[in-house]
């Protein structure tokens, strides 16, 4: 049979009309851009994968079988483990190598080897951390003897295709880095590189140093009163845990989820006295350049903020339609093209001890094996624990060393050669303490440290002579070798919960909550992680490094991290709320938890359908992942409709939410103002008041200026002024709108002379003095931006109009030539949904409505027949631009489908339409 070299489709319509877009394009590029030359309809579809017919592999010990269904996702079978993983490593590189190559270089920090120069002071950042060192370390020390042979097996399938495809036949991108970087080439695949994506996870999902340095920044302008009121604690009596109940035996230090809590010892945990409870000015300038630092590599990822999280539930047969659990699954991450998930299946043929795999979900590109998914017998799902696993240490430094217990000790360093894509090496040096690498060397702001950095709060914490200022060092379990990619295997290829729970006993990080359910009936719930221990502080602040009163005494031991298995209620919700009830638990996970809207909703929701004997089908938990509603609309609008409002202009925009049901479809304009009173209200109440270091790039303010002490909310028209402009990017500013939010406003919405509802006025208008003032203030503000957004009739107004997704290319994608990103990028798409809701469309109030973060993936799996589960990902199988398979899935995704998911081989066969044969 003659290979297809063009990609398959699942219609002919579509064929045709893909080779006029195609055709299009080139036309277009001919006719008046440079490219065009260079891009022709044959650069274009080089690198389509062939996915029919017959291929040589070299090192396979048997033929193995790709076939493909009509959205071009693979199910591979293979007679060996290793010929497995090696036809896996071949067609993800056939489908996704651009991505998997611009990953490596990222997690290795050599994005400037292909990039240039405006990538050195990320790479910089990414070799002080040392992700792939740490990695390298893994797979000499902790990978397995069976993980290294698949992962090698991994390698060389990757290497097997790159050895036949080089510059457009791997990707058009490579093409046009030609004319950036001519003559790139890429590398083999390494199984280090596999390994040292986990690196990458674990810092987008690397829970709340992003929130200890926005509390630090917080403190030049706000009060340690203020801040508080900012990160309220969490609800527990409103907000259900996910283990609801049990407690550690004080003995054996093992978690009972039967057992009656002995309640929290607080010191275990650490106290909460100590590390930097405020900081100066000079802190203040290292703060604001860390973090915009913490920004640049996140953008790589995807935005780290209170929307990055995930759902997923499941339910006991006896609440179901099928008599057997059903599991939803969708993690929460930054939109990307492609998308971070790529849909396989991996089949033995005949499943033995020697060749255990039977699985099927969603993979990383780049990376053997399924993340989440489900075998023959057990089915999977992640969400992300967000246990505070990372902390940053002041450190008093001289060119010598540095000070821990009033001695110096000198640093471990080395030195990092960053080679530059047309332009010269730099040569980098990277000092360590005994907390962590020196982030803060990595910019020229952070080579002094603050001079007035208050630390401590107890008599006994002396804080040494400042001298030239203090340095930040970071700890993060992340940067330990472990063995995470052992866990992957044994969940492929776990049978019962008793596998389950030893496979998450390697899953050191990202520490995320591992929701379980079997074809038996049984349901599940275990927290793995590496969370440390702290000696004392709290992790809220950063720490000071001196003194080793603060370091990190241990890791919670594993057996005392919660669980549970067939809990009474029939069902378990995990969607990044707290753990467990922080009274009945001894050891700290993290004061920075989501504060459980979500979770309480999907709660709420399984509840009302149960009651009085009903029952969840599949459809259910489909439509639940698409549930719109909108918590804090329910507290803020009867407020909002109380307002007495003389202007009919905004009158008309009131109107909107007199029957409105709080959900937030695309097509709603109640939806649209409501929103945009939100991000006005939190504008006026919160983000005026914040430093210039949380607010957004370029919005700029009258405040007092930094040598005039006094919280921001006691200005007046006589207070002496200066402009002050916003530092932070916009889907990263705050206050961003997320579930924190909400519980601020509920703590403060009953007082309607609450202090935050004061605004500063100015010469021409007078600021609000009262709640009913400010919300009026932000309703005229929001149909101002509306009219000027969506136009004057409010009927013509809707959420979606405002609340959209586009899809950017990786690198290219966002920061290519302007005709470059024309072809790559996807979109946009006007979305339902919001900050905080079940279907979790993310948007940042401080910057826009535009969607910062996604459901990435959504699958339900139906335990009962595996054949009847269904799964959608974000864009679609092929990472190449106008392959059918690009963005196929996105639509669909968009409206809240899920496509059919064919498991057993019978199914696979009749979902069949292409299949490549590898051979030895």
């Amino acid at each position: 049979m003659p290979a297809n070299t063009t990609g398959s489709s699942p219609k002919k319509k579509k064929s045709r009309r893909l080779r006029l877009i195609v055709i299009a394009v080139v036309l277009l590029l001919v006719g008046g851009v440079g490219y065009g030359a260079y891009w022709s309809i044959s650069t274009v579809r080089a690198s389509f994968p062939e996915t029919t017919g017959s291929l040589q592999l070299k090192g396979l010990s048997g033929p193995v079988q790709v076939k493909r269904d009509g959205y071009g996702i693979p199910q591979i079978y293979a007679g060996t483990s290793e010929d497995l993983f090696r036809a896996q490593g071949f067609v993800q590189a056939q489908d996704r190598f651009w991505e998997m190559d611009v990953r490596r270089h990222m997690t290795a920090g050599r994005l400037s080897e292909m990039f240039g120069s405006g990538q050195v002071e990320t790479d910089a950042f990414l070799r002080t951390m040392g992700w792939h060192r740490v990695a390298k370390q893994e797979y000499d020390t902790k990978v397995s003897p069976a993980a290294k042979k698949y992962l090698r097996a991994y390698s060389d399938g990757v290497n097997a295709y790159l050895k036949d495809h080089q510059g457009d036949a791997l990707s058009v991108e490579y093409a046009a880095l030609d004319f950036k970087n001519d003559g790139y080439k890429p590398e083999k695949w390494t199984p280090v590189d596999s390994l040292a994506w986990l690196k990458a996870m674990a810092w987008d999902l690397r829970g709340n140093m992003q929130d200890e340095v926005d509390r630090a920044l917080a403190s030049s302008r706000l009060s340690a009163k203020q801040i508080d009121e900012l990160y309220p604690s969490y609800p527990y009596s409103r907000n259900k845990p996910i283990v609801q109940g049990g407690g550690v035996n004080e003995l054996t230090d093992e978690f009972d989820p039967k057992a009656t809590p002995a309640g929290s010892t607080s010191g275990t945990g650490g106290t909460a006295d100590g590390g930097a409870t405020g900081a100066g000015q000079g802190l203040q300038s290292q703060l604001s350049s860390l973090s915009k630092t913490l920004d640049d590599v996140p953008a790589l990822l995807g935005p780290n903020g209170t929307g990055i999280g995930s759902n997923s539930w499941v339910v006991s047969g006896k609440y179901t339609t099928t008599g057997k659990p059903l599991l939803a699954n969708d993690p929460h991450l930054a939109p990307q093209l492609p998308s971070v998930w790529y849909q396989m299946g991996l089949h033995c043929k005949q499943v033995t001890s020697a060749c255990p795999y039977d699985a099927a979900g969603f993979t990383f590109a780049g990376l053997p094996g399924v993340v989440i998914g489900h075998n023959q017998d057990i089915s999977w799902g992640m969400t992300n624990l967000g246990a505070d696993v990372s902390d940053l240490y002041l450190e008093k430094v001289t060119d010598n060393g540095y000070l821990y217990d009033g001695k110096q000790l000198p640093f471990t360093t080395r030195e990092e050669t960053i080679k530059v894509a047309g332009g010269k090496s730099r040569t980098i040096t990277v000092r360590t303490t005994n907390n962590g690498p020196i982030v803060s060397d990595r910019d020229d702001e952070l080579t002094s440290v603050g001079k007035d950095a208050p630390v401590g709060s107890g008599a006994d914490d002396v804080a040494p002579d400042r001298g030239d200022g203090y340095a930040v060092a970071l700890k993060w379990t992340a940067l330990t070798p472990s063995n995470t990619m052992d866990a992957v295997f044994k969940l492929n290829t776990a049978k019962n919960f008793s596998d389950f729970r030893k496979a998450a006993r390697d899953f050191a990080v990202p520490s995320q909550n591992l929701i379980y359910a079997d074809t038996k009936g049984n349901i599940g719930y275990q927290a793995p992680g590496q969370i440390p221990v702290r000696s004392r502080g709290d992790g809220r602040y950063p720490a000071p490094g001196w003194d080793s009163r603060y370091k990190w005494s241990k890791y919670i031991p594993q057996s005392a991290l919660p669980w549970e298995l067939n809990p009474d209620r029939g069902y378990i919700v995990t969607a990044n709320q707290a753990v467990v009830d922080k009274k009945d638990y001894p050891y700290l996970l993290t004061d920075d938890w989501g504060y459980g809207a979500r979770s309480q909703r999907i709660t709420d929701l399984i509840e009302s359908k149960t009651k009085d004997g009903g029952k969840i089908s599949t459809d259910d938990m489909q439509s639940l992942q698409m549930d719109n509603s909108s918590e804090i609309a329910k507290v803020l609008t009867p407020y909002l409709l109380k307002i007495d409002v003389k202007d009919d202009y905004v009158r008309q925009a009131q109107k909107l939410l007199e029957s409105w049901d709080y959900t937030q479809d695309s097509d709603s304009a109640a939806a649209a103002y409501f929103n945009a009173v939100w991000r006005n209200t939190l504008k006026l109440a919160f983000g005026d008041k914040l430093p210039k270091e949380l607010r957004v790039k370029g919005e700029c303010l009258k405040v007092r200026p930094a040598d005039d002490s006094g919280p921001l909310e006691d200005l007046n028209g006589n207070a002496r002024l200066v402009r002050e402009c916003g530092k932070r990017d916009a889907d990263m500013a705050q206050p961003d709108g997320g579930d924190r939010w909400y519980e601020v406003v509920r703590d403060i919405i009953k007082d309607p002379k609450n202090s935050w509802w004061k605004t500063a006025g100015t010469r021409n208008k007078p600021g609000a003095t009262s709640r009913d003032e400010l919300l009026g203030q932000a309703m005229r503000a929001a149909r101002s931006e509306l009219t000027a957004k969506l136009g004057k009739d409010i009927n013509s107004w809707s959420w979606g109009r405002l609340h959209r997704l586009t899809l950017k290319n990786q690198t290219l994608g966002t920061d290519g030539p302007g005709v470059v990103q024309w072809l790559l990028n996807r979109g946009p798409w006007n979305l339902s949904g919001g900050e905080a809701a079940v279907n979790a469309t993310g948007w940042n109030a401080a910057g826009g409505y535009d969607v910062t973060w996604v459901p990435s993936m959504r699958m339900v799996v139906n335990l009962d027949n595996l054949d009847k589960s269904r799964w959608i990902n974000l864009t679609g199988a092929s990472g190449h631009a106008y392959n059918a398979h690009y963005t196929d899935q996105t639509e669909k995704w968009a409206k809240g489908e899920l496509l059919p998911w064919a498991f057993n081989k019978s199914a696979v066969d009749k979902s069949t339409e292409d299949e490549l044969a590898l051979t030895p």
